[in-house]
Formats: C-alpha cells, structure tokens, sequence
C-alpha cells in the first residue's frame, strides 16, 4: 500500500499532531511518567497523568486519546484504568493498552485480562514475551478458544516469533497489535507491516516502549486508521532513536538526544531512513 511508503503521507501527520496539540490522557506507571510527558510534549501532542478514580470520567471526556499501561500496578489504579476504559469505549475515544509485565505475576496477568473484559482496545502494543505471555493467558481464561491458538512461539521472544501470537489476539479482540523489538511488527485487519528501524541503546534507557505506547496514542488521535496512525508512531520512534543514537555518546546523553530528534524530526529524515515492509 503507498500510504505506508510515502515519507510525506507519514509527516503529514507528524504536522498533525504539532498543529492540533491533542490531549493524551495516561494512566501510567511512576518509572515513566516523566519521560512519556516529555515525549509526547516534544512530538507537539499535550500529556496529562490523572489516576484518581474521582476524576476519571471527567478526564477521559477531556481527552482525544488514553493510554493504559499496567506497570505499577495498585488495586485504586486498576478501578480507575477499568472506568477509564469503560468510558472511553463509550465515547468512542482510541485506547492504547500496554501489558508491561504480562505473566510475571498472577495480579498483572489478571488485571489486562479484567480489562479486555471491559473492552477491547484500540491498540495493545507490548514487547515480544508480553504479547506471547498475554496471548497464553488469554487462552486459560477462556478469552480464546485453544485451537485457535499458534504454535511454537512460547520458547523464542524475538519479535517476530510473536508474530502469530499477534495475530491471534488482533483477530480476538478486533484490535490492532503492536510487537516492537529490533524489528517492530504491526497487525489488523489481515495485514502485516514491519518496520526496521532503531537502535540498540534504546533498549538500554528505560520507558522507551512505554513512550512508544503514549506517541501511538497522540497519533491515534490525529489518524482514523488505527493500523496507519500505530505504523507512523512507530516510524517516528525508530527513526528518532536512529538520529538520537548517532548524536549521542552513552545512554545518559542519549535520552535528550532523543527529545530533540523528536521535536526537530523533518520530513527528510523519514524519506532517507524510514523502512517500512508490507508482508
């Protein structure tokens, strides 16, 4: 498909979101609260953090998108994440879901399936054991069915060896799934779309995939196409961290390295480095 070619189809976008400075309402963990304020505010989108239960319904009709990320996790938070998304399905707002941890932990597991319950998301993006761990549990509890299930995947956690797991859940839930690892993954709707950029420090600076979940939520709410608006937030992380990468020494000046490439990203930056592949 040419949309997913065209540098200038993508920063079109990219423009959007500079000019229309939509409201991303996050109910996420500590560690990355900060960092995914920065980051949403250098890519032109405007962040709010808000978990308190007495506030919820008011936010999230406030709101042009809402993340869910379940990385510290508490039992308040968890009624706040559900009224969160109970409202925002019935307001047609777009959700991004992050299952940081799934499997780890009996409560983690259990609190992203109460929310798939609920509703499903717009977006669930995770990194290759999540999304594996994720589709698993989905299975035990009754969500799927088990001989809709792939095979062979549990054992390796590159991202594409979730890819099957990805589909899989995309196709239960009716909702686009995000893999991201040294090759990010996208699916829905029958489709299949790789991107292949990055670095390898991001991996070593922590929030870069809860950041990742936060900028598909400020594209979400600029681009009606789920699967496009995932596609172009995931683009612009990896070609960002290309740039910030290349400007940087070590993971400490990388990280606002990164912001200002963020900030500063032109459409010939995604003409020259952009690689994004259609299966």
């Amino acid at each position: 498909m040419s949309e997913f070619k065209t540098a200038s189809n993508f920063y079109s976008d990219v423009l959007n979101v500079r000019a229309q400075a939509p409201l991303v309402h996050n109910i996420t963990n500590f560690v990355v609260m900060n960092w995914n304020a920065n980051v949403l505010l250098a890519s032109g989108a405007s962040p709010v953090m808000a978990h308190a239960p007495e506030e919820i319904d008011e936010m999230v009709d406030l709101a042009h998108a809402l993340v869910l990320n379940i990385g510290t996790l508490s039992a308040e938070w968890n009624v706040s994440m559900e009224k969160a998304l109970c409202r925002a399905s019935r307001k047609k707002i777009p959700v991004v879901l992050d299952p940081v941890g799934a499997g780890a932990t009996q409560f983690r597991t259990q609190t992203v399936l109460k929310l798939l319950s609920i509703a499903s998301p717009t977006v669930i993006r995770g990194n290759a054991s999540e999304i594996i761990a994720l589709q698993n549990a989905s299975i035990s509890s009754g969500l799927r069915k088990l001989e809709d299930a792939p095979k062979g995947v549990e054992s390796v956690h590159s991202s594409h060896a979730a890819l099957n797991a990805a589909i899989s859940l995309s196709s239960t839930f009716q909702c686009v799934v995000c893999v991201s690892g040294e090759t990010d993954w996208i699916v829905g709707s029958g489709r299949k779309i790789s991107i292949s950029n990055g670095a390898s420090i991001m991996t070593r600076v922590t929030g870069m995939g809860c950041a990742a979940t936060a900028l598909i939520a400020a594209y979400l709410a600029v681009q009606p196409d789920p699967i496009l608006a995932t596609l172009e937030a995931m683009t612009v992380m990896g070609v960002s961290g290309e740039i910030a990468a290349e400007r940087s020494s070590g993971s400490g000046s990388f990280q606002p390295a990164f912001l200002d490439a963020l900030f500063n990203l032109k459409e010939t930056d995604l003409q020259n480095r952009m690689k994004v592949l259609e299966k």
